[in-house]
């Protein structure tokens, strides 16, 4: 008896040590898998990739056996097999871009060796701006460097965008000597092994860089990197102190304040101009038959179409949207269609799935009845996905087979609101945007929960996000340009800490591009920002008189100017540019005046020094003046006050307009009196003060060289800037109809009025600025501002503005 209870006690504790030790084993593997799950790295589920081996399609059959891996239950890593066979045909089917270039057997995949590419490609993972970054070499100016390209190098056409963005911006210098910052000449977009694009030699030629110095102050672009199965960040060499500006960052490798996530963007993506967004905001003829999608309430509440991954990395994600998939408001397409063998992998819901997609796809060719029924049969895939976009409050972001993916943009564009499901995902150039106010960013493992929170937000928020998405659209992402010239800005707001912008510049209208903080760090300073301030507008003016014509006999016109505006009560000063060739006459020439009167000789005397910054101008509004303007005290007051009420645009009284001309597949340039016009005219108008210092700073030299070689065409580059920063017209007051009259009866030789070239030569110069920016900026308007009681049958003593109503 005792002997039994004895062998009863033992196999008790027997069986209690072994719960133990699988309860202790559960846990460490629960621990791994978390933090499996924060770095989006698993490890494969087949021993045979332990070794590192080429790849070769024989011995992946080899390995393969007859039919697919088993399946070791869901998981949130994507990854096996039908990966391998987009190497041989890339998924065109649904409109959907590729996201990931050709793939190939990974060579790292045991923890040691995964944990060693890691720390080998972050070596510097304690990088910061602070330790890694010499800023001595920064002091003088904020250049850029881009290495001289050698022969024989094979770079791609996005590389090659990304380098004539940054070579034809303010920053870039030909000089190393007098660069802040270096740009490799070697493609490192596509880090993936066998991939078209992929550099073989990175790692030798940029080590072998004079001025590599371990990758200090170098700047590095990287869309792709690492490979199937697991997609380690590795890049095949190492970066060392270099910045990366790349996509799909993992939160656990990016190093804040010193890289940068970038979106993942096509190939086709614009170098300049800006993808007309999903409200209609950017200008040009390209945008005539965009599907107008700005109203609050669309079809569908939330929508994805594209991949699943049923083999090899991927979103497990996407595997599960079935779930919430209702086909009515939730319309959330997944194919298994790609790849050659996707049949052998398929499971029992591809069949319904790839139906489902492809019934979607006939559907969408069959709507839109604005277009014609003989063009239907024209519809490509891509259109139709862009109906889908076009038509959802809410777009489904979920990472495929790295973090990032097109998804995102296209939301974007489409001013679709994203929601985000890619756990570790560093959101692009999160470091200066507040992404809470653009998009929605889930938890993935809670997506059961996505229909409720969507359903949930109300129709002042999305209208504020879809606001916010268009905004941040334009602003940093429609163009490789903007893109690139982005990262550029953080980075220099980084190196001169004392000069940067703060988050509200970054958030808000006209964006971080277009709001320097050379000019200033206050918000307060810039016109976009009144009104969000509480900041009322500036109660005086400085009047800058350009003068290029010698004073002639007392009533020279521009001495009657001079005495006109200096009446206003709005006038402060008085500022004279004198870009004549004749010498500055003496002081007793000029008109004595009420307010101060300043005389500036100009040293270049060219067209472009009329928007100089001047240090004597002390009002943040400027009535920029022709020496030929005819003005009186109350056409000057009533113009000041309008602008009050518009203190970013041009307020002014010549307007002018341009045109599509078909014939000749160009833009032109009218004078004719329309209904409508898109540029009033410096020669007498309203603007802020900032706008002379982003003339002279932001427009690039050659551009000024034109308009100074011409003597022609500095109002019409003011007007293209204007419309640009703030994708606004401007605004017209009154009609004066004798400003032309006058301004041809003068009969001066210097007057532009009477040169017969002068409106070829501005027809030349809005192609060339057009050209520039890569659209069309100005914005055609029909909204002119009349004083009050204007021509109405009452005693002109209660008319406020009573010399109008005779011009």
């Amino acid at each position: 008896m005792q002997a039994k209870k004895r062998y009863l006690l033992v196999s008790v504790g027997v069986a209690l040590l072994f719960l133990v030790y699988m309860w202790a084993l559960q846990i460490a593997d629960l621990e791994q898998q978390q933090q499996r799950w924060y770095r989006r790295h698993q490890l494969p589920q087949y021993p045979d990739y332990h070794q590192a081996q080429p790849y070769s399609p024989s011995q992946e059959a080899d390995r393969a056996g007859p039919g697919p891996p088993p399946r070791r239950g869901p998981s949130k890593q994507p990854g096996h097999w039908t990966e391998l066979t987009r190497l041989l045909e890339p998924y065109l089917e649904g409109g959907e871009q590729e996201e990931d270039g050709p793939q190939v057997h990974h060579q790292h995949s045991s923890p040691r060796e995964r944990r060693s590419v890691r720390d080998n490609l972050y070596k510097n993972k304690r990088c910061r701006m602070e330790t890694c970054f010499d800023f001595a070499r920064c002091q003088s100016n904020f250049g850029v460097y881009v290495y001289p390209s050698q022969r024989g190098d094979e770079i791609s056409a996005t590389y090659r965008k990304i380098l004539s963005s940054i070579q034809e911006s303010r920053f870039h210098t030909a000089d190393p000597l007098q660069a802040c910052l270096f740009i490799l000449a070697v493609d490192t977009l596509d880090r993936d092994r066998l991939s078209a694009q992929f550099v073989q030699n990175a790692r030798t030629r940029i080590q072998s860089l004079p001025t590599w110095n371990d990758g200090r102050n170098h700047l590095i672009f990287n869309l792709y990197s690492g490979t199937w199965p697991d997609y380690t960040e590795d890049l095949g060499f190492e970066v060392g102190q270099a910045m990366l500006a790349k996509a799909s960052a993992d939160v656990a490798n990016f190093r804040p304040n010193f890289d940068i996530s970038i979106p993942l963007f096509s190939k086709d993506h614009p170098l300049k101009a800006g993808g007309l967004g999903g409200t209609g905001v950017t200008g040009g003829a390209a945008g005539r038959d965009a599907p107008s999608s700005s109203s609050s309430s669309r079809r569908y509440l939330l929508v994805f179409k594209g991949k699943r991954y049923l083999t090899g990395i991927g979103s497990e994600t996407r595997n599960a949207l079935y779930h919430i998939h209702n086909g009515d408001d939730i319309v959330l397409l997944t194919t298994c269609k790609h790849g050659k063998d996707w049949e052998k992998h398929k499971d029992s819901r591809c069949d319904h799935g790839n139906q489902e997609y492809a019934k979607m796809l006939s559907f969408e060719g069959s709507r839109g009845s604005s277009f014609k029924l003989q063009k239907r049969a024209h519809f490509s895939a891509r259109f139709d996905y862009q109906e889908l976009l076009h038509n959802s409050t809410f777009c489904l972001v979920p990472r495929g087979r790295r973090l990032g993916s097109f998804r995102f943009l296209e939301a974007l564009q489409a001013a679709c609101i994203p929601v985000i499901l890619s756990n570790g995902w560093e959101l692009p150039f999160s470091e200066v945007i507040d992404w809470r106010k653009a998009a929605v960013v889930g938890d993935e493992r809670l997506l059961l929960q996505v229909p409720s929170m969507t359903r949930s937000v109300g129709r002042d928020r999305i209208l504020v996000l879809r606001q916010q998405s268009q905004f941040l659209w334009d602003a940093y992402f429609s163009s490789v340009a903007k893109i690139v010239l982005t990262t550029l800005e953080i980075i220099r707001d980084r190196v001169d800490s004392v000069v940067s912008r703060n988050r509200l510049m970054w958030n808000s209208l006209p964006g971080g591009l277009y709001a320097l903080p050379q000019y200033s760090t206050d918000p307060a300073r810039f016109p976009f920002y009144y009104a969000m301030l509480g900041k009322s507008p500036p109660q005086q003016f400085t009047g800058v008189i350009h003068t290029v014509s010698p004073l002639q006999s007392q009533p020279s016109p521009v001495l009657k100017l001079i005495i006109a505006v200096a009446k206003s009560k709005f006038c402060a000063q008085i500022v004279v540019l004198w870009n004549s060739d004749k010498p500055l006459p003496a002081r007793n020439k000029w008109p004595s005046t009420s307010v101060p009167l300043t005389v500036i000789q100009g040293q270049s005397k060219m067209m472009s020094s009329r928007f100089y910054p001047h240090d004597v101008i002390v009002t943040d509004a400027i009535l920029s003046l022709d020496e030929d303007s005819v003005l009186s005290t109350n056409e000057v007051d009533f113009a000041f006050i309008v602008w009050q009420s518009f203190p970013e645009r041009i307020v002014g009284y010549p307007a002018r307009s341009h045109y599509w001309d078909s014939s000749r597949s160009c833009w032109g340039y009218t004078s004719k009196w329309t209904n409508d016009y898109s540029m009033v005219l410096t020669g007498a108008a309203f603007y802020h003060r900032y706008y002379h210092y982003l003339f002279s700073s932001y427009v690039p030299s050659g551009l000024l060289s034109v308009v100074d070689r011409m003597a022609n065409c500095e109002d019409i580059l003011m007007n293209f800037l204007v419309s640009t920063v703030t994708r606004q017209a401007p605004v017209k007051v009154t009609q004066k109809k004798q400003y032309k009259e006058t301004m041809m009866s003068q009969g001066s030789k210097a007057s532009r009025w009477a040169d017969p070239d002068h409106f070829a030569e501005r027809q030349t110069c809005v192609n060339a600025f057009a050209r520039w920016l890569g659209f069309m900026p100005l914005l055609h308007s029909q909204m002119r501002l009349d004083p009050l009681l204007f021509r109405d049958q009452v005693s002109m003593l209660r008319k406020k503005y009573r010399d109008i109503e005779r011009l």
